[in-house]
């Protein structure tokens, strides 16, 4: 597999993990009673009024050419919430794991689809790509599958503005609440610091976990 075809993929799976993310919040808020995202017109999978220039187009393809197309990163427009119109304090803790959580799903669902296909016996162009044997649909499969993994657990990492700060704000005492807000417009500072010196360990690091799932769709070890 030459690193264009997987950058293409990652994209692809960037592009639907985000949008789908993003969705979900609002979804969430909305049922929650917030119609914050409907009155703004982002309750729609229509990817247009999702797509930030930088951390849906230049983000990723930047990170995608410095890591060799090895692994990208980006995000959306995040969908407008005001927490006051929400029913209840503690939804807001739901509104900011329906990201995360529809990510983990997407993955899921792309693996079982994978296993479908796999038991169906479709089959195309075998490639090569982290150790794995898999034909060109596989590894679509595959990619979608990783950067929505990857997506689903960096948003839950406890840093301003990504979703896991916002559980855990809710959990703090008002003391410590008042402190952590004062990292808030550090926060994104704190995130591309991490994607650039962590973020291919990290990835790393998530390997078994992307190989156990690439086994559950019958992709062999190369």
């Amino acid at each position: 597999m030459t690193g264009w075809q997987r950058s293409v993929y990652l994209i692809i799976g960037l592009i639907i993990g985000v949008i789908f993310h993003e969705y979900m919040h609002g979804r969430v808020a909305d049922w929650c009673g917030d119609r914050t995202a409907r009155n703004a017109g982002r309750l729609t999978l229509n990817p247009i009024p999702h797509i930030d220039p930088f951390g849906s187009i230049l983000l990723p393809i930047g990170l995608l050419l410095v890591s060799g197309g090895r692994w990208a990163f980006g995000y959306a427009k995040p969908v407008p919430v005001n927490p006051f119109f929400l029913k209840r304090r503690r939804d807001m803790i739901l509104v900011s794991l329906a990201g995360p959580f529809t990510n983990f799903t997407l993955a899921l669902a792309v693996t079982l689809v994978g296993m479908i296909v796999h038991l169906a016996g479709v089959a195309t162009t075998v490639v090569s790509a982290n150790g794995l044997q898999m034909t060109e649909l596989f590894s679509l499969f595959y990619w979608v599958m990783v950067i929505n993994v990857w997506l689903g657990i960096f948003n839950l990492l406890p840093v301003p503005p990504l979703d896991g700060s916002h559980v855990l704000e809710y959990y703090l005492p008002a003391g410590a609440q008042a402190s952590y807000e004062r990292i808030a417009p550090f926060g994104f500072l704190i995130v591309f610091a991490f994607i650039a010196l962590a973020g291919g360990v990290f990835s790393s690091a998530l390997q078994p976990l992307f190989n156990g799932l690439a086994r559950i769709m019958g992709i062999p070890l190369a």
